[in-house]
């Protein structure tokens, strides 16, 4: 065992058994890289990376590498997950360096984390004209013990290049219908009308993207954008990307008509569009944007779900095939002959036709991805599902993908979120009750008795990271949203006291925001992003959450610090709209109000469920009744029944329609 075991990180325990004497990120591996006089090598991953494990098995658990990587550096071993800055650090100079990134990411420090020489996988042989790792690794040493001034010169321009980044924003102002308007059109241009999505492969499920196109038609009624929404979701549904046997999401698409997934789940995929699903069934009524939405919240239950209460952060892509060995979507994958013998002859021929599963495969050595083949023709539903129970039975035989037990702030915000607003929408109390489950252990583990967030935590126990902005942005949005559907406002008081940390510790001049807090760990650079990737960024993740805050308190200093943050979606959203869709979803609530919606009235009764199916863009509703209902929100405060009848309030900054007390009536004033 190495200097890993006993670390939190399932990623980093992967490697506690590796040959390499790997160090964890701290101030010890630099400071022994300075007494050896030796260079840090820092390979960031994470437990769901197929990559990284090629290159485990074929350089990290290899003696001779080992040995040669433990003479001649420090080796430091970072979960991404756990230290999203760490790694934005040195991608942000790996991506400046090469023109492009990804994981496993290999970069070379001097022992004062200066980088100076970069990559991503190493393969054991020289490929592709790219070296064997053994030829980088000697290079290196190579220039660090011949040419030291020079690797010090590239050392010192790079950091000087990654400090001298001045972050553009929008200066004054927020984004307006002009911004809005740009963003959609370069969105039409960029969308695959033949497959849905944007851009070409690989392709990524969009979700934030549609979740500002949903808003912005039920704010301006354009039809174009409900169009490119819905048919997203729709080709997403009906691909392989999604697990058509026991729901869920993979990470993306490797061919952009959706056919064959990267196979690994992430929760934060798996919460963004469990509730981008919901939504459009909310705007549509689509059947199946309500089967996907259930199923793929009750995937996150039944596969993610930790005893603790919270939801791990992902599945891999890899697990054994029948020959035990260890490959990517061994679980996932059918042959004709597989379907056979758990089917028979007759359905395994109606699966194969149904599920476009092939003598030659869509996948690798003849094994094929289900999906939904569109040229099927009219089918037997009640066949389609008992042939689809067959199979996930005979599926849960397989050996099963690992499980990243990590619990991560954020992505357990997100998965709040949506399964609060689904279990709402389509009556699933259960879902409910495993939102305030997860965040209950939020607040009991991951806030504890420092009263600041934890990033990660295991097995109940906090982990040693402190949060970073996504932390609390998307922690605070998923309390937010509890509150909405539970009528509990001790919620809304935990979202607020997160956000006044986003306030005091992650706030800088002009309205921007940074990813770490003012008092975090110094690195080389103070990392700042404002795009959305995979989830939403911390910047406008807390621009979100701050203006739904500010409309349920009617806090101007919350609603300034909102408005100040989407300056820069007003300067990126003409020019990147793929790239900053929840920052341009939460320009349309800003556009729109947001509404605030007060219901003096039962929680979970008509009213109350009416407002939360409004469609209004980021409206945000309190619920409550008796005396005690206005200290909880100070929406309800002073907002009595009418006529003794449950009644609801529509306003905006507070200044509030006439009240009514028919669902009908509230529905249209929402655009229900």
């Amino acid at each position: 065992m190495n200097r890993l075991a006993g670390v939190t990180s399932p990623y980093l325990l992967q490697h506690a058994d590796n040959p390499v004497d790997w160090w964890p990120w701290g101030p010890e591996a630099f400071e022994e890289a300075k007494r050896r006089d030796v260079p840090v090598l820092l390979s960031v991953g994470y437990s769901a990376c197929h990559w990284c494990h090629v290159m485990a098995h074929e350089s990290f658990e290899d003696d001779d590498t080992a040995a040669y990587l433990n003479a001649h550096f420090v080796p430091v071993k970072v979960d991404r997950e756990e230290r999203p800055d760490v790694d934005a650090v040195y991608m942000e100079a790996v991506q400046a360096a090469t023109g492009h990134g990804g994981w496993p990411m290999t970069v070379f420090l001097t022992p004062d984390a200066e980088p100076f020489y970069f990559g991503t996988y190493f393969p054991p042989e020289p490929r592709h004209g790219s070296p064997s790792f053994q030829q980088v690794l000697e290079g290196v040493t190579a220039a660090w013990t011949d040419r030291r001034d020079e690797v010090a010169e590239v050392a010192g321009r790079i950091v000087a290049d990654l400090a001298g980044r001045s972050l553009v924003h929008g200066g004054d102002g927020v984004p307006g219908e002009f911004e809005v308007a740009q963003a959609l059109l370069g969105l039409t241009r960029e969308y695959d009308e033949q497959h849905g999505g944007f851009g070409g492969a690989p392709k990524f499920p969009p979700a934030m993207v549609v979740e500002f196109l949903l808003r912005h038609y039920a704010r301006t009624g354009a039809e174009g954008a409900l169009q490119m929404a819905a048919d997203t979701c729709t080709a997403m549904a009906r691909g392989g990307i999604y697990d058509q046997l026991g729901g869920g999401f993979a990470r993306y698409s490797v061919d952009r008509e959706w056919i064959v997934p990267h196979f690994e789940k992430m929760l934060y995929d798996n919460a963004l569009l469990c509730r981008v699903y919901a939504h459009l069934w909310r705007t549509t009524g689509s059947d199946e944007a309500r089967r996907i939405a259930l199923e793929t919240a009750d995937f996150m239950v039944r596969e993610l779900r930790t005893a603790e209460g919270g939801f791990a952060s992902a599945l891999d892509a890899d697990s054994e095939d029948a020959e035990g060995k260890h490959v990517e979507g061994a679980f996932y994958v059918w042959t004709p002959a597989q379907l056979r013998e758990v089917l028979g002859g007759d359905d395994a021929a109606f699966a194969a036709a149904y599920f476009g599963v092939t003598e030659d495969g869509t996948f690798e050595e003849g094994a094929s991805v289900l999906r939904p083949a569109g040229d099927a023709g009219p089918v037997d539903a009640a066949r389609v599902a008992g042939v689809r129970a067959r199979l996930l039975a005979a599926r849960d035989e397989r050996p099963h993908p690992g499980r990243d037990d990590k619990v991560v702030a954020a992505w357990n915000g997100l998965a709040i979120a949506a399964l609060a607003e689904t279990g709402a929408y389509f009556d699933r109390p259960d879902l409910v009750e495993r939102a305030t489950e997860a965040a209950d252990l939020l607040v009991r583990v991951h806030l504890g008795e420092v009263a600041r967030l934890t990033r990660t935590s295991k097995d109940g126990r906090a982990g040693d990271n402190a949060g970073v902005l996504e932390d609390y942005g998307d922690v605070a949005e998923g309390f937010l949203a509890l509150a909405a559907v539970t009528g509990e406002g001790a919620w809304l008081e935990f979202a607020g006291f997160l956000l006044d940390i986003v306030l005091e510790q992650f706030t800088g001049e002009g309205g921007q925001l940074y990813d770490t807090a003012h008092d975090a760990e110094q690195l080389i650079r103070r990392p700042q992003d404002p795009t959305d990737s995979a989830t939403p960024s911390g910047w406008t993740a807390a621009a979100g959450a701050l203006l739904s805050y500010a409309a349920y308190t009617g806090s101007e200093a919350h609603r300034t610090a909102a408005e100040g943050a989407l300056g820069v979606v007003k300067a990126l959203g003409p020019r990147v709209p793929r790239f900053v869709g929840w920052g341009l979803a939460v320009a349309e609530a800003l556009l729109d109000g947001p509404r605030e919606v007060a219901v003096a009235g039962p929680v979970g009764g008509e009213l109350h469920r009416t407002a939360l199916l409004g469609r209004a863009p980021g409206a945000v509703v309190a619920a409550g009744e008796g005396p005690g209902a206005g200290a909880e929100f100070p929406l309800l405060v002073d907002r009595p029944l009418v006529g003794g009848e449950p009644t609801a309030y529509v306003c905006r900054h507070f200044v509030c329609d006439a009240p009514t007390t028919d669902a009908g009536e509230l529905a249209a004033k929402l655009g229900g």
